[in-house]
C-alpha cells in the first residue's frame, strides 16, 4: 500500500517557521554562533554546487533580457560566496543583541523596571535577483534569534534553492530546527502576495530591490514593514573641493560598484568649482565607461554631455550612468537634493569647515557623509558583518540595518505583591 506525501502549504511553512522561532528565541549565543559556523563552513564546502545553480540563473537571465545591474547583483563566483561565508563568520563575533537592558529603574512603590531587547519571532523577507541577501538576512536572522521566511524571485531561484538547503542543513548539524530557514520561491508571485498578508504568522517584512517592488510591499503589506529604499544618491562638490580627493570619490562612489544601491547617481557641483573640476572628472568617467547626462551649464563646459532631463534626477540608473547639475550654491545643492533624493545617502566634498557641517545637519537622509565615498554606506563596512538592509525610513530602524534592528523589546516588572490605588 502506497501512501502520497503532500508538500507543506505556505500556511505550513509559516506555521513550522513560529513554532521554529520558539526554539531559538531560548538558545544560547553559544549554540546560536555554532550554527553560523556551520552555515560558513557549509557555504565554503558546497562552492561548486553553488557557482553550478548560478550559473543556470544567469543563462537564464540573459536569455530574458535582465539589466547588467541586476545580472550583477545576481552572479555568485567561489569569491562572492567566500566573502559571504566570511561575512556569517563576522557575524559570529558581534554581540548578541537579545536580552540587552536598554534602560530600567525602580519605582517609589518598590516596583523594579527593565526594558529589554527580544526577537520579532518571524522576518519576512521579499527580494529579487539577490542571492547575497538570502544569506546575510539568514545568518543575521539567527543570530537575533529570529526565524527567517525568504521569498527571493525567479531570476534567483536556482542559486537560492540551494543556499537554503545547504543553510537549512547546516542549522540542522548543531541541534537547532531547519525549519528557522525556509524559501517559499515555489509559491511564486502568489507566494509574495500571501506572504503580505501573513499578519500574525510574520511579524515583520523586509523588501530589497527595486523602487518598485519595494512600494508595492509598502502599499499592499497586512504585515508590518521596514522600508528599504532606492539609492537616488549624491555627491555635492562645494567649491572648495579639492580636484583629487573629488576625483577619488566620484570614481569610487559611481564606478566600483554601480549596481547597488549606494552607488552615485547624480552630481551636484557648485559653480564656481565647476570649469576646475568638470573637465578633468568628465575625462577620467568616460574613460571608465560613465555615459554622462547634464543641465545646460555642464554641457556648456564639457562638449558632448547629453541632456539630462526631470526623469533622470529621480532614477537610480544601476548601471554606468551619471546624471550632472551645476548648482549655484549649498543651498541649491540642499534643495535638489531634498527634490529628487530617496533619503539613502548623499555626501560632500569640502575643505569648508562650517558647509560641511551644515550640509551634514541639514541633509534629511538616512546616511549623509562628508569627504567619503557613498559606497561606504553598507552594514559589513559599517562594522556590522552583513545587512538586512538599508532603511529609509525613519521609524524603528534607519540607515544599514544589523543585529539590533532585528529585535523589538519588551518590559519585565518585577515585584512583590504591590497593587495599584
Amino acid at each position: 500500500m502506497s501512501s502520497t506525501v503532500t508538500a507543506p502549504s505556505l500556511t505550513d511553512k509559516l506555521v513550522a517557521s513560529r513554532a521554529a522561532s520558539r526554539a531559538l528565541a531560548t538558545a544560547t549565543t553559544a549554540v546560536k554562533d555554532q550554527a553560523l559556523r556551520a552555515v560558513a563552513a557549509a557555504l565554503r564546502d558546497g562552492t561548486d554546487a553553488i557557482v553550478a545553480a548560478n550559473h543556470g540563473d544567469l543563462v537564464a537571465g540573459e536569455d530574458s533580457g535582465l539589466s547588467s545591474g541586476l545580472l550583477d547583483r545576481l552572479r555568485l563566483d567561489a569569491a562572492r560566496i567566500d566573502a559571504l561565508a566570511a561575512a556569517v563568520e563576522h557575524v559570529v563575533g558581534l554581540p548578541d543583541p537579545v536580552g540587552d537592558l536598554v534602560r530600567g529603574s525602580r519605582l517609589p512603590n518598590g516596583l523594579q523596571l527593565t526594558q529589554v531587547r527580544v526577537p520579532f519571532g518571524v522576518v519576512g523577507a521579499i527580494y529579487e535577483a539577490r542571492p547575497n541577501v538570502t544569506v546575510d538576512i539568514a545568518a543575521l536572522a539567527l543570530k537575533s534569534g529570529n526565524a527567517v521566511v525568504l521569498r527571493g524571485g525567479s531570476a534567483a531561484q536556482r542559486t537560492n534553492a540551494e543556499l537554503v538547503e545547504r543553510i537549512r542543513g547546516a542549522v540542522a548539524s548543531v541541534g537547532l530546527p531547519a525549519d528557522l530557514v525556509q524559501t517559499i520561491d515555489e509559491f511564486g508571485r502568489q507566494g509574495a502576495t500571501d506572504l503580505m498578508r501573513a499578519r500574525g504568522l510574520v511579524d515583520v517584512l523586509v523588501p530589497r530591490g527595486s523602487a518598485s517592488l519595494i512600494q508595492t510591499v509598502v502599499t499592499e503589506s497586512q504585515v508590518p514593514v521596514i522600508e528599504t529604499g532606492a539609492g537616488v544618491v549624491h555627491v555635492y562638490l562645494d567649491a572648495s573641493a579639492p580636484l583629487e580627493r573629488s576625483i577619488d570619490i566620484v570614481l569610487n562612489s559611481k564606478v566600483q560598484r554601480p549596481s547597488v544601491c549606494n552607488a552615485l547617481e547624480t552630481l551636484l557641483v557648485h559653480e564656481r568649482a565647476a570649469e576646475r573640476l568638470l573637465p578633468v572628472l568628465a575625462d577620467r568617467l568616460r574613460a571608465a565607461g560613465v555615459t554622462l547626462r547634464g543641465d545646460d551649464a555642464t554641457r556648456t563646459i564639457v562638449p558632448g554631455v547629453l541632456r539630462a532631463t526631470e526623469a533622470d534626477w529621480a532614477t537610480e540608473s544601476m548601471d554606468l550612468d551619471l546624471s550632472i547639475r551645476v548648482v549655484p550654491d549649498v543651498d541649491a545643492a540642499m534643495a535638489h537634493i531634498a527634490r529628487w533624493s530617496t533619503h539613502h545617502t548623499e555626501s560632500i566634498v569640502t575643505d569648508d569647515v562650517d558647509t560641511a557641517e551644515r550640509f551634514l545637519a541639514e541633509v534629511d537622509s538616512a546616511v549623509v557623509m562628508a569627504n567619503a565615498s557613498t559606497r561606504f554606506t553598507d552594514g559589513g563596512e559599517f562594522g556590522f558583518g552583513a545587512e538586512v538592509g538599508i532603511s529609509t525610513q525613519k521609524l524603528h530602524a534607519r540607515g544599514p540595518m544589523g543585529l539590533p534592528e532585528l529585535t523589538s523589546t519588551k518590559w519585565i516588572v518585577r515585584g512583590h505583591g504591590q497593587i495599584r490605588g
